[in-house]
């Protein structure tokens, strides 16, 4: 077993669960296999295929009419988060690298982003693109690599943070104590950026023009699961992937002394709190109503971390899986 650090839990009371309201149950997906596991982000180029990067540090070119895949570079770490650029160039999100651009053309691998106010991007997570190309990164965790961001979740000790870069100057945090910063996303409007704050169950918004400009509030709260990443559709809504429902034990845990969080932080990976084998996503309007609520209890395809709108369609990634799915958004209610 891998050494793990020690943790230095805070104690956290969670907000209750919410209550069970109406969703629809998610029609079976088709699955697209990729030849590689955990298409952990799903992004879309300019000629209508996904880019997805998997455990193996290869970036791939999915048709997901067909189902061809093309391998398009190899990050040599772990790419998660990723953009298409206008030029046909992709930003890469690499937990272990940082920010990487890649030339698909060529399959040249570049690093332009590492650091942040003097501190190395620890997790570099998921991305985020306005039309002027300024550029949004988070970074999950300063305490805890990818491989153990569990413990990132056990201690609650916020470390995560947003930074925002202009391509040719320094890089700064915009927003910083978050709860394991995962995914990122900004409004149809570029208003405002979308954070998920994947440890305290909720969505912050980083207002970004406008009287609130600079500021932050919650935009969607009390979620009833792990957020994962964020997606702006084509059709304007906010998607959220919810990798798994809440823990019960692990809700109680942070309730109580540290001692106990220590003790359990020491057991064996696999006997730590785990994902509910769930496909899960949601789809909020800009005023942070839910519009979508899709779950389907699936143990062929679960711990969904991204839902892309494309075309008609839903495509959803996975941490764990061999394949993306899809479904038709209009049979998804």
């Amino acid at each position: 077993m891998a050494h793990k650090p020690p943790i230095d839990p805070v104690v956290w009371r969670p907000p209750p669960r919410p209550r069970a309201d109406r969703r629809t149950t998610m029609p079976p997906p088709r699955l697209l296999p990729i030849g590689g596991e955990g298409p952990e982000h799903l992004a879309v180029d300019a000629s209508g295929h996904l880019l997805t990067g998997v455990a193996d540090g290869r970036i791939l070119r999915v048709d997901p009419a067909g189902g061809r895949v093309a391998e398009v570079a190899r990050t040599g770490g772990r790419p998660l988060g990723l953009h298409a650029l206008p030029d046909g160039r992709i930003l890469v999100c690499d937990a272990y690298r940082g920010l990487l651009r890649i030339d698909p053309s060529s399959g040249a691998v570049e690093t332009v982003l590492t650091e942040a106010a003097g501190e190395p991007l620890r997790v570099c997570s998921n991305v985020a693109v306005t039309r002027d190309g300024t550029v949004f990164v988070s970074d999950a965790s300063r305490r805890f690599p990818l491989h153990l961001w569990k413990g990132d979740l056990m201690e609650h000790s916020g470390t995560g943070r947003v930074v925002r870069w202009v391509p040719g100057s320094a890089a700064e945090v915009v927003l910083d104590g978050l709860q394991f910063a995962n995914g990122v996303c900004l409004a149809p409007d570029e208003s405002f950026l979308v954070v998920a704050e994947t440890g305290a169950y909720r969505l912050r918004r980083l207002w970004l023009t406008g009287p609130r400009a600079g500021t932050s509030d919650v935009f969607v709260d009390e979620l009833p699961g792990f957020p994962d990443n964020l997606t702006t559709g084509e059709s304007g809504l906010v998607w959220v992937a919810l990798a798994s429902a809440r823990d019960a034990m692990l809700d109680l845990l942070h309730r109580h002394h540290p001692f106990l969080r220590r003790a359990v932080w020491s057991l064996p990976t696999a006997l730590l709190p785990g994902a509910r084998r769930t496909a899960w996503v949601r789809g909020y309007d800009t005023q942070g109503r839910t519009v979508h609520d899709l779950r389907r209890r699936d143990r062929d395809y679960h711990m969904v971390t991204c839902a892309l709108e494309h075309d008609g369609r839903l495509h959803l990634g996975s941490l764990v899986k061999h394949a993306i799915a899809t479904l038709p958004l209009s049979r998804a209610g």
